[in-house]
């Protein structure tokens, strides 16, 4: 199994359990506030429109999306920032933090003290950053030879098949053509997003360390402002 289908298995059932007690709200409404900087209407703001089916799908109030939208129109979204954080944890491991923030002098300590809590510590601009990629990944639930063709026709870079789901590994640029192109197609799908994909892996053997780091990613996740972790090890 890969360190990214690790990873972002768990991170879905930790989303998941979190919706269920609205926890994941105030990071949906920041993530909608964001992207509605770029403009308010999901029909012409792809990176929106990702976000409000993200909110929908944790069952988010509707209320609470529109209000999240018009705070783009006020003070609030303009003193809201979308911060990246790098860093290491156990085992040498690789770490992107993203995050949306009206205070770093909030943000930045409860990240670092997460990374030092957890065996890891936090690292210098630019010095993570470069072991990644950004591609736009969706994942099909469905699998296939039939659905893996309609994806690569639909101008998929590449296709994975991960937990009886096929992962779709896209050009940022194109994700919103591919996903659009695969909804016309009738396939089930979820998780559109534009994503930091590791370019190695670190491999991690020892079940101690793997359990390290899985805590540090949970610990960084229960921030509010964190909006999305990536890391880069597998387990073997």
């Amino acid at each position: 199994m890969s360190g990214h289908s690790k990873w972002s298995t768990i991170k879905r059932q930790k989303g998941a359990k979190d919706a269920l007690r609205g926890a994941t709200f105030t990071k949906l409404g920041n993530a909608i506030a964001i992207a509605a900087k770029n403009g308010s209407d999901p029909e012409t703001n792809f990176s929106l429109r990702l976000a409000i089916e993200k909110a929908k799908s944790a069952n988010m109030p509707a209320t609470n999306i529109e209000r999240s939208i018009d705070r783009a129109k006020n003070k609030d979204a303009s003193e809201l920032n979308e911060v990246i954080y790098e860093g290491y944890g156990p085992g040498g491991v690789a770490v992107i933090v993203e995050c949306a923030t009206d205070n770093i002098n909030r943000t930045y300590p409860e990240v670092r003290n997460a990374f030092s809590k957890h065996g890891g510590s936090i690292a210098d601009k630019g010095s993570v950053l470069f072991q990644f990629e950004q591609k736009g990944v969706i994942t099909i639930n469905e699998i296939g030879d039939e659905v893996l063709i309609k994806a690569l026709d639909a101008g998929a870079l590449d296709v994975v098949e991960e937990d009886s789901k096929l992962i779709v590994y896209t050009e940022p640029k194109q994700l919103a053509k591919v996903r659009d192109n695969l909804s016309q197609e009738g396939l089930n799908l979820s998780d559109v997003e534009l994503s930091y994909i590791a370019k190695n892996t670190v491999s991690i053997t020892d079940e101690q360390t793997a359990n390290k780091i899985i805590r540090l990613m949970e610990a960084l996740e229960d921030i509010d402002d964190v909006t999305n972790t990536y890391v880069n090890f597998i387990i073997n």
